[in-house]
């Protein structure tokens, strides 16, 4: 399984960005994917989450702004980000879960990740 996260960029605070993680598979369907994130000097946080009959998941941080959707048929997640602010910089990660945990904030339990998109909030 593999895992192309793209969308990334500079954004002014208020702004939007939508995020994109294609994903080889044929189970593609069937994954908890996941998204999380690593501010400079942080440890990498989970930001949200959708399971395979997409029921969604978000941190506090970011419930409200922050929506996920997946499209199967294109083996694709989505974030998109709105209202963003300075304390949204960081690099984004999309992670898959294949083996079906039942927690889905815990990075421990995605087995698959992306290389990351940088996201830079300007103030």
């Amino acid at each position: 399984v593999q895992l192309q996260a793209s969308g990334g960029g500079l954004v002014q605070a208020g702004g939007s960005l939508r995020l994109s993680c294609v994903v080889s598979g044929r189970a593609f369907s069937r994954y908890t994917m996941g998204w999380f994130r690593q501010a400079p000097g942080k440890e990498r946080e989970f930001v949200s989450a959708i399971r395979w009959g997409s029921s969604t998941y978000y941190a506090d941080s970011v419930k409200g702004r922050f929506t996920i959707s997946r499209d199967n048929a294109k083996n694709t997640v989505y974030l998109q980000m709105n209202r963003l602010t300075p304390e949204d910089t960081a690099v984004y990660y999309c992670a898959a879960d294949t083996t079906y945990h039942t927690v889905v904030v815990t990075e421990e339990n995605y087995n698959y990740w992306g290389q990351g998109t940088l996201v830079t909030v300007s103030s």
